[in-house]
Order: C-alpha cells, then structure tokens, then sequence
C-alpha cells in the first residue's frame, strides 16, 4: 500500500500531520563515528559467546549451541542485541554506501540474513513454551531491522528485505494477537516497557503501510497512556534502567496524537517541563562501572533519553516554548553518554552503539 492511501486510512492524526520545522540534533553522524559504531557491530553480530539465552527447552534436544537455534541472530550477547545490531549495519550501509565499512556491513547482512536461516528463526518462535519470546523489545527491533530493509533502494537490500519477509510477519502478528489482551500498559525500565516498543512498531507500519498495526497502536495508546498525569520523573532513573518510562511514553504519543492535541497532553502529563530553554530539569543519568552489564544501561538511558527529548520537542507545534528546553536537555544527556560507546567493555560495546545511531542518525523523527 502506498504511504499517501495509509495516511488517509489511517485514523491516528500524527501521521497525517503536517511535519514542524526540525529541531537542532544534539549530535550530527559523520563519518567517522559512523566507522566507529558500525565495527562495534561487525565484532558482535557472529560472534557467538560469550551468549545469554532466554530459552525454554521442551526436551534434551533443545540443548543446542545459539547458532543452532537462531541462526541468523546468535551474536552480540542475546538474540535482541543481535536483531538490532544488524539494524545498525543497515542503516549505516544505507546512510554511507562508500564509506569503507560498507561491504563489511553487507557481507555480515548476506550472511545472516539468508531464507535458511529465517525460516529456521520462525520455526524456533513457532516452539512450545515460546509465546512471549522476545516480547515486545525484540520483536519490535525485528520490526524496525524490516523496515530500514523496505527503505533502502538497493537490489540486494531487497533480497534480504524478501528473506526476512516471513520472521518479519511472525513478529507482527504476534504483537497484533498480544495488545488486545494486554490489560495494563508495561512501564519498566528495561526490556519489558511497552511505549519504547511501540514507538518502533509505529514508526515501521508507517514504512510498511500497516493500516491495522498504526490503528492499533492508536487504540491502545490512548487506552493505555491517553490519561496520563503527573508522571513521576522525579523517581527517575531507577539503578538498571536503559529507557526512562515517562520520557518513552511521551515519545511514543507524538507519534499518535496531533501536534496541538500532543501540546496539551503532554502539559498534564509533564507539567514541569520549563519554557525558558533551560537543560537543567532532567540530569543525566550517572555510570558508576561500565564493566558492569546492569550498571552499564544508564549510558543507554541517557542515549535513548536524548534521542526520546528530540522527538518530544519535534512533536510539538513550532512556537511551543517547551522545544527549546526539550532540546536543551536532549543535547546534554548526548554530551553525557556519546563519548562512553567505545566498545571498551563487551558489557556495553555489543548494544550502545545501535543506540548511539539512532540517536546521531535521528532514526526516529519524521519530517
């Protein structure tokens, strides 16, 4: 389906809405970084140990190395890192198709992303006991890694996008069957948390020209979050978070409400946004041990954060006072974590650098 016909079918009017003006990114991606982040991905996506699995075994013979259960993603430490590590060498690939990591990136894309290797992903989600694999970040990453595919004109991009066609169906209609039944929206700092999810699935139905997904996630947004008040960003972060459950939450609405209907329940919700430009309002997050793999996730906390606040601010109508300490605190908590994606800890290296490019990449703002 064309973008033009979902937008019309579409009820949520943020897809429809006419793009504001674009904020100031608080990190442009050259070059260089862009080297930096994808080598942190060529050295993860196939290696496969150290590996934590969240395996359900039904019998002796679901003991397998992870190469074997999943074996286009294996790599990077857990099979959601891995997902999104080769979002990562898409989108970069795409975004520098002459940079010198580019056929690396490829070669790694060619190699995992074969209808062998898909077909055998969907078999291992389709086992008993695994109904919630994954369920929502990993799924959603999966979404997001078919999405950039659908985006990139390229021949070979397209083949893989063809090959991840069946896992990328799986991920959806899993995720259609779930929300009806969801009671109560997931605000954990981790994993779990549903807004994060949502935000990518948003942003792929809109790449793919899902009329079903978009309006669901309209229905159970307002149901989940349209209410909202107070959010208590005070008790923020908690020690091991990576994505801030108020600041995510309000990132996802953007997506779904119309920007004057977004000024003003984001009024209610976060009425201590301040007006006068100031970064001050929300601190970065503090990393004490980035050796540590818990401890480590505030460095992603402060990236999603910054990438999360910019989307906030774009949301909003141009004159909204509210962009300029949006902004502000955005390019602090940039300041505060884009330096530590180094990849001198494997606790660290084998994700922040996808969070690193979504943020530098402004991976999910729409214009």
């Amino acid at each position: 389906m064309k973008l033009a016909v979902l937008l019309s079918l579409v009820a949520a009017p943020a897809l429809a809405a006419s793009p504001a003006p674009r904020t100031a990114s608080p990190q442009s991606l050259d070059a260089a970084a862009a080297a930096r982040f994808a080598q942190l991905a060529l050295d993860c996506v196939h290696r496969e140990y150290p590996n934590k699995i969240a395996h359900v075994l039904a019998s002796d013979s679901d003991a397998l190395p992870p190469r074997d259960l999943t074996p286009a993603f294996f790599g990077c430490y857990d099979w959601h890192s891995s997902v999104h590590g080769h979002w990562l060498l898409a989108r970069l690939a795409r975004l520098y198709p002459l940079a010198p990591f580019a056929p690396s990136a490829r070669a790694a894309l060619a190699q995992s992303l074969t209808p062998e290797h898909v077909a055998a992903e969907v078999a291992y989600l389709r086992g008993p006991g695994r109904a919630s694999f994954e369920r929502p970040y990993g799924l959603a990453w999966l979404l997001a890694l078919a999405g950039e595919l659908s985006t990139w004109d390229d021949p070979q991009a397209r083949e893989w996008a063809k090959a991840l066609e069946p896992l990328e169906n799986e991920s959806a209609q899993r995720i259609m069957a779930w929300l009806p039944k969801l009671q109560y929206p997931i605000r954990s700092g981790e994993h779990s948390q549903t807004a994060f999810a949502f935000g990518l699935i948003a942003d792929w139905a809109q790449a793919r020209g899902d009329v079903g997904m978009a309006r669901l996630l309209e229905a159970r947004g307002r149901l989940y979050y349209g209410h909202d008040r107070d959010c208590a960003l005070a008790f923020e972060p908690s020690g091991e978070d990576f994505l801030s459950p108020c600041i995510a939450e309000a990132d996802f609405m953007r997506r779904i409400l119309s920007r004057q209907e977004y000024a003003a329940w984001l009024a209610t919700f976060l009425p201590a946004i301040p007006r006068d430009g100031s970064a001050g309002w929300l601190a970065p997050g503090i990393v004490t041990d980035r050796s540590d793999p818990k401890l480590a996730h505030i460095d992603g906390l402060n990236l999603s954060r910054a990438w999360m606040l910019e989307g906030m601010a774009n949301g909003l109508p141009p004159a909204d006072p509210r962009r300029a300490s949006l902004a502000a605190a955005s390019r602090a908590h940039a300041a505060a974590a884009l330096p530590a994606v180094t990849g001198e800890h494997y606790e660290g290296g084998h994700w922040l650098g996808t969070f690193a490019v979504y943020l530098t990449s402004r991976a999910g703002i729409r214009n």
